[in-house]
């Protein structure tokens, strides 16, 4: 199946990520106006602009929009905070559906705040993040592992974004992986696409993605050693995806390996994302009808779109086309 073929059959397509569905707050300083402040002597950073975008999940849900998948929607959780009113806003802004994000107070919208210097452009501060290093409350998790039960059979393609790289604080824990499960045997035919920067050992009869490294934390944290095919057969996963930037995808099946090449992108602007975008394009693909190999290649194409855009950028069909 090619590009065109593929485009053709997303707005069919209903598509929805589960997990830590963040918040992305670009902050712009003008090092100029920095000044010390005058109750504490510290020097501030004197922020002029801020632009806001649904972030992690949400930049998956970005890139299902931007490609024309028909229907995207998002199931996770957000504070009762500023962050959260952000959230919705910068997920309705996208035309993703926000019905299944639940609002727990006390709980912080997870939160990704990237301070750039106005001046050149560059993120040259550190980066200030608001996490949870807390578990999910369990009324809470049982809520979202209900709601992902119930809504699971409206959608065509569930991509899941495990993205806390903390051990606790993050939205997919054990009942979110014991209802993937129970969904995947019951329903074999629908995609579920799996991306775990920390936990892709711990999913069972879904699609894993995860980077080389993450692989290989997998493989080593499972049994020692560098084997995808061993983490694949663990997962029970009818396809493991293993990314290697600009050196491409290996894709790792029952009976076959394959690895699927790439353009390389010479001097990618922000490689921030490309993952997201890879998983999108991929994942939609898969549930379009193509197959593996092909589902890579788009998603791939898209990837490469993607890194030459600032900061957590999308693809479109159109431009799809014209590359």
């Amino acid at each position: 199946m090619n590009t065109a073929e593929i485009l053709e059959r997303l707005p069919k397509l209903a598509a929805l990520v589960v997990g830590d569905i963040c918040l992305d707050r670009w902050c712009q300083y003008n090092p100029s106006l920095a000044e010390p402040s005058r109750e504490t002597g510290i020097p501030r950073l004197a922020v002029v602009r801020t632009e806001i975008t649904a972030g992690a999940g949400g930049t998956v849900a970005n890139n299902l929009s931007a490609l024309g998948v028909g229907r995207v929607a998002v199931l996770g959780v957000a504070g009762d905070d500023g962050f959260g009113y952000e959230l919705k806003q910068a997920l309705s802004a996208g035309g993703i559906g926000a019905e299944l994000l639940l609002t727990v107070a006390g709980w912080p919208t997870f939160t990704y705040t990237k301070v750039i210097n106005i001046l050149n452009g560059k993120e040259d501060q550190p980066r200030l993040d608001f996490i949870s290093a807390r578990d999910l409350p369990p009324d809470t998790e049982a809520l979202l592992a209900a709601k992902l039960r119930d809504a699971a059979a409206g959608f065509d393609v569930i991509l899941v974004s495990d993205q806390a790289e903390t051990e606790r604080g993050g939205l997919v824990g054990a009942a979110i992986r014991r209802e993937l499960s129970q969904i995947a045997k019951a329903s074999p035919e629908k995609i579920i696409w799996v991306d775990s920067r920390l936990r892709a050992a711990l999913f069972r009869q879904v699609i894993v993605k995860a980077n080389e490294d993450e692989a290989a934390a997998a493989c080593n944290g499972a049994f020692g050693e560098v084997d995808y095919g061993r983490l694949r057969t663990l997962c029970a996963a009818p396809l493991l995806v293993v990314t290697h930037g600009g050196d491409g995808v290996s894709l790792i099946e029952p009976a076959v390996v394959r690895r699927i090449a790439t353009n390389k992108v010479a001097k990618p602007v922000d490689i921030c994302g490309a993952g997201d975008s890879f998983s999108a394009a991929a994942a939609s693909a898969l549930a379009a009808g193509a197959d593996a190999a092909s589902a890579a290649r788009f998603g791939n194409a898209v990837a490469a779109i993607t890194i030459m855009k600032p900061g957590t950028g999308t693809a479109t069909a159109e431009e799809l086309l014209a590359k």
